[in-house]
């Protein structure tokens, strides 16, 4: 199946790789950063077995919609320091996360990784299907898990 590229966020950050695929692949880290800035995760709920077929899972308190975004898929592809491939499944509903159908609906995320020096570039692309003018809103959003982990890191 065939998914079109529905946006792509890139960032450079003065880390060493292993920090930053450690804060990409661990569950803790992902925890303390993978949400927006003015947001928060929710404790508990992040999982990761980065390893292909493993899972990993994140919910974020959405408290201005009343509402928690759930987050959940499977590891495709796990190229050490370098990629990172994973369908990404989406509900609002505490029992659909909690049961995380393989059917979900599900885009595919990829998120490359690169050494440069004293710096690593991470770049997120999402696929899939969106209606209109959605991915523009989900690209700003991911900028600010960008700048979470930035932040995260210390930068």
């Amino acid at each position: 199946m065939t998914h079109s590229l529905l946006y792509s966020v890139e960032r450079e950050y003065t880390a060493d790789i292993a920090t930053v695929w450690n804060a990409w692949t661990d569950a803790k880290a992902l925890e303390a950063w993978y949400h927006p800035t003015i947001l928060e995760g929710v404790a508990g709920a992040f999982t990761s077995d980065a390893t292909v077929g493993g899972i990993w899972t994140v919910a974020v308190d959405v408290p201005m919609n009343n509402f928690v975004a759930y987050f959940w898929g499977r590891y495709t592809a796990v190229e050490h320091h370098k990629h990172l491939a994973h369908t990404m499944s989406y509900s609002q509903d505490a029992q659909e996360f909690a049961a995380r159908p393989a059917d979900a609906p599900a885009h595919v995320v990829n998120v490359d990784f690169e050494a440069r020096g004293d710096k690593t570039w991470v770049r997120f692309s999402q696929f899939g299907e969106m209606p209109e003018g959605q991915a523009e809103a989900t690209k700003a959003g991911m900028e600010s898990y960008f700048d979470s982990l930035e932040a995260y890191l210390g930068l």
